[in-house]
Order: C-alpha cells, then sequence, then structure tokens
C-alpha cells in the first residue's frame, strides 16, 4: 500500500466519502488512486474558491466533512475567500493540499511556495494543519484531519502532502478511533444562565451555529416559554431552520442602524453558539458593538461545546415544560403582479417553495427583505453564503448543498455582482445535475456599494465613484452565460413573469436558472444612513 491509498482508506473508514477536486500536477498520484476507490465520489470543480465552497455547503448540510483536493500553494489561496466563510460557518471540512517532494522542497528553496510553506498559508483560514513527512504520516495525519474535523460545530482541518508521500510505501492505515468528544458546559456555568433568566431582567438568548437546527430551537422555544426570554439569531447563520411549524426566531440586522434599536430595551444577552455581535466594519463616529453599552454580555455555550447537551441541561435548570413559544404560521400570499421588485420575488417563493427546501442566500441587498417575506413559507433550511464576509460562495454553496441533500429542492438566491465571482459552479451543478434553481436578482449594481458609500460621499457620489460600482457596461448576459455551461435559463422583468418560471422550476428537477431583472430601490436606505453620519 502507497501513501495515496492509506490516506484515502483513513478518509472513508472515518465517513468521508464525497471529494470536491480542481487537481494539478502534483496531484495526479491521488487522481489514479481515487479512480481505483469504490468509496470516494469526486466531484471536479473548476476553480478552486468552488471546492472549498461546496464543500462548505455539503458540510453545512451533511453534517460531516467533504474532502477538497487542491493544487499547491496556489490552488490553496484561490480557495481561501470560500474557506473563510466555511470557517465562520463551523463547517466541518478536510483539506488535501499537494505539494513539490520534500526532497525537491530542500533542493531547490526558491519554490518553497510551491511547496514547504503552503503550511503557514493554510494556517491561517484553517483550525488543524499539519505536513506529512513521510508516507506512513501521510494517513496518520489524514486520520487525525478527519477525527478532529467533527469536534464541536464542526472544524476546518488542512494537510500538506507532499508528492513523494504519495507514491512511497506506507505501513498501511491506523485504526480509526472515535470523533473526538466536544466538551460539555459546566453544572456552574448552567446554573449561572438559569439565574440570569429567571432574575426578572429582560433577556435575549444570542443563537448561533448549532443552536439554531430545529430540535435545538425546539429546546430554546421550552426555555424562553419559561422565562420569558426573547430569542434572536446571530447575523450570519451557518445553518437555520425556519418556515411552517418552526420556532419563530429573529435575526440581528446587518446594518448598524437598524441592529442597534433591536437590542435598545434589552438588559442582558446570553451567547448560545453566536459571537458577539459587532458591526462587520467600523465607521466613522459610529459604535462598533451593535449592544448597547449598558447591556451585559454573557457565554453560555461556544461553538465549541456541546451545544445540545447544555440546552438540555439549562432546560432542565430552568424548569422548562413542554410549552414553546412563538411558532411561525403558514401564510399564503397572493401571486404577485405587475413590477417585478424584491417583495413580489419573495412573495413568490413563500408561496411556491415546497417543504424542506435548502434556501442558499447571497442576494447582498435584497437579502433582509426576502428574509423577511419567506418568513411564512413551508419549513426549510436557510444558508447564509457569505457567513465570513466573502462574496462568491452562493453558486458553490448550492451545489455542495444539493450534493449532500440530493432528495431536496435547492434554491440560491444570487447577487448578479457576486454571482460572477464563481460563474463555473453552473458547469459543476450542470454535470452532476443537481436539483438546484438560482434566481439572479439582476439589477446591474453593486448594490452593497452603494450603501456603503453613502457613508463617507458627505456631498454625494460622482459620476467617477459611481463608474465603479456599475455593471452595466456591457450588462451581464446571465441567459447565455449560464446556458453556455449547460444550465437551462431564462430571463423574467414582470411578477407575473418571474412567478410562472419560479413555479415550473420549483415542479421538475433538475438545474434552471432564473434572471429576475428586479426593480429595487435603495435611496429610503441610503438616506437613513446620510442621515447616521450627520
Amino acid at each position: 500500500m502507497n501513501g495515496a491509498q492509506s490516506l484515502f482508506k483513513a478518509l472513508v473508514d472515518a465517513g468521508i466519502d464525497t471529494c470536491f477536486a480542481n487537481p494539478g500536477t502534483s496531484e495526479m498520484q491521488l487522481v489514479y488512486e481515487m479512480g481505483l476507490t469504490d468509496d470516494m465520489r469526486p466531484i471536479l470543480c473548476l476553480e478552486e474558491n468552488i471546492v472549498t465552497g461546496a464543500a462548505d455547503g455539503y458540510g453545512r448540510m451533511a453534517g460531516k466533512p467533504a474532502l477538497t483536493l487542491l493544487h499547491v500553494g496556489s490552488g490553496f489561496a484561490n480557495g481561501i475567500a470560500n474557506l473563510q466563510n466555511a470557517g465562520r460557518a463551523n463547517t466541518p471540512m478536510v483539506n488535501v493540499v499537494g505539494a513539490n517532494a520534500t526532497y525537491h522542497q530542500y533542493r531547490f528553496p526558491e519554490h518553497e511556495m510551491v511547496g514547504g510553506r503552503v503550511i503557514d498559508l493554510a494556517r491561517v483560514v484553517s483550525h488543524w494543519t499539519r505536513e506529512a513527512r513521510s508516507a506512513s504520516d501521510l494517513a496518520v495525519i489524514g486520520a487525525a484531519a478527519a477525527r478532529y474535523a467533527t469536534m464541536g460545530a464542526g472544524k476546518i482541518c488542512t494537510v500538506i502532502a507532499p508528492t513523494d508521500c504519495h507514491w512511497d510505501p506506507s505501513a498501511g492505515t491506523p485504526v480509526n478511533e472515535h470523533p473526538i468528544s466536544s466538551p460539555r458546559v459546566s453544572p456552574e456555568t448552567v446554573q449561572e444562565a438559569a439565574d440570569r433568566l429567571q432574575s426578572g431582567r429582560k433577556t435575549v438568548l444570542l443563537l448561533g451555529g448549532p443552536a439554531l437546527r430545529d430540535d435545538e430551537l425546539e429546546i430554546v422555544g421550552r426555555i424562553a416559554a419559561k422565562t420569558g426570554a426573547q430569542i434572536m439569531a446571530e447575523t450570519t447563520p451557518g445553518r437555520f431552520a425556519r418556515g411552517a411549524g418552526r420556532i419563530h426566531v429573529p435575526i440581528v440586522k446587518y446594518l448598524l442602524e437598524m441592529s442597534l434599536p433591536q437590542f435598545r430595551e434589552v438588559d442582558q444577552v446570553i451567547l448560545v453558539g453566536a459571537l458577539n455581535p459587532v458591526a462587520t466594519f467600523a465607521y466613522q463616529g459610529m459604535p462598533l458593538s451593535k449592544i448597547p453599552e449598558h447591556c451585559v454580555v454573557w457565554t453560555l455555550a461556544t461553538t465549541d461545546h456541546d451545544i445540545p447537551a447544555a440546552l438540555n441541561d439549562l432546560a432542565v435548570a430552568v424548569g422548562a415544560g413542554v410549552e414553546t413559544t412563538e411558532r411561525v404560521r403558514r401564510v399564503e400570499p397572493k401571486p404577485p403582479a405587475g413590477e417585478l421588485t424584491v417583495e413580489a420575488i419573495g412573495q413568490s417563493m413563500s408561496l411556491l417553495m415546497p417543504d424542506d427546501t435548502i434556501l442558499v442566500d447571497e442576494a447582498i441587498t435584497a437579502s433582509s427583505q426576502l428574509f423577511e417575506e419567506t418568513r411564512h413559507a413551508r419549513r426549510h433550511d436557510y444558508l447564509l453564503a457569505p457567513s465570513g464576509g466573502a462574496i462568491g460562495n452562493g453558486l458553490p454553496l448550492a451545489l455542495g448543498a444539493a450534493v449532500a441533500c440530493p432528495d431536496r429542492k435547492v434554491v440560491g438566491l444570487q447577487g448578479d455582482g457576486s454571482g460572477m465571482y464563481t460563474p463555473q459552479a453552473l458547469w459543476s451543478i450542470a454535470r452532476e445535475n443537481c436539483d438546484v434553481t438560482v434566481v439572479v436578482l439582476r439589477n446591474d449594481d453593486y448594490g452593497i456599494l452603494n450603501l456603503e458609500l453613502a457613508r463617507v460621499a458627505q456631498k454625494g457620489p460622482t459620476d467617477k465613484m459611481l463608474s465603479m460600482l456599475k455593471l452595466d457596461r456591457p450588462s451581464i448576459d446571465w441567459v447565455g452565460l449560464s446556458e453556455g455551461i449547460g444550465v437551462q435559463a431564462v430571463s423574467v422583468a414582470t411578477a407575473e413573469d418571474f412567478h410562472t418560471q419560479f413555479e415550473q422550476a420549483m415542479g421538475q428537477r433538475g438545474p434552471r436558472l432564473i434572471e429576475a431583472r428586479v426593480s429595487q430601490d435603495l435611496q429610503p436606505a441610503i438616506d437613513m444612513i446620510r442621515s447616521k453620519a450627520k
């Protein structure tokens, strides 16, 4: 058995059976051995940010890591943006990155970025990183990576694999051990949380990570019903159980101007798998925290803890019964008509999405309104694509989610600007015949940057400024682009046409793209930001 064979056996023994790949010269032995391995499914992606983004979507929905196969330092660097998103979403993932042979690195140090220094690059966006020094070492590291990736809510683990470690003889595959267990929250911490909830102070349970899954939300709903606490979700949820019959959970708004009022009357915030809510960027004259100074922030559990156990323990400590807080009611809006607005798109989606849809959101400036419009839709899982702030994850995330859950409909809400970061994902979606419907909200604009520019353009934007935000010279032909790489597409400009096309897409399987030439008025939001900036 050579190193590549022992590595794949270690990963398969650990339950990893799907590989998103963009291999190069240094990974050919791995490609060869994977081709002889019945238990590992390879999925080719045309760019590395699609590889890492698809593995992110897979891990969020499958609850276990996918494998990525990347080509040396340059290939890994291409995938870093979506590794940033995956890390913030606490996605389990194992990366295998090829490198020059160990003896090649030592003799020719000018190639160190292609080989030996990849490990320094990987550490920036990985929770755990190791470089193999021998073929036998490669299997041991692979087994360790697979174990550590499933700790807590999920970890990104990166294995650097020099080529001689692929083909040299290996001592074999180590015996697979049980996954690393997540530490439990101490009884003292649980009791303090219970005391805080029963103190009479106005409290928010701020949820993130596994706390936003369906079963965990049921427990949170019981705790809130017993204690009177308010429930909220963090701004960047990796996976969020929503829709009819589920516990109603509002989200912390992205814009600081909108989020600050959400906590104005709150005395304390208890974090459960969420980070302290702060502004994504610093703004001149604006606070950094979305929490007012009078409000106490306290942590029950991080994503490294066993969150389900912590919530169960807390439910016992407060004496929670079977009653829960408000559940979402199913409301069916009328089919929209007239101008194709964000509201109209959301109404059609709320009416037509089937049960257990996976909704992938990279609609950017339309996200907040579409999130509200789909509140009363049938039950679904919501995945925020740019969870770590890097755009270009929507299409890859939809690909990975569809591979993980082939029996569920995936709907991708995609901004036209951010979609151009990774449009090649459509090719992989077509190749794998994924049941994905992509809705591109085309406004020929980097809309989010218009909002941000309003913070600094005190005299209003000039044509030169706006030229860096517009996507209309030339406009992007999403229908031509999509059909050119194998995904059936159509363009619509009215609410009626969108409703008809979306209904057809929901009634059939397979990949489809709808270019929605949406009418969106951002001026009220721009005016609000300018008024606050003054």
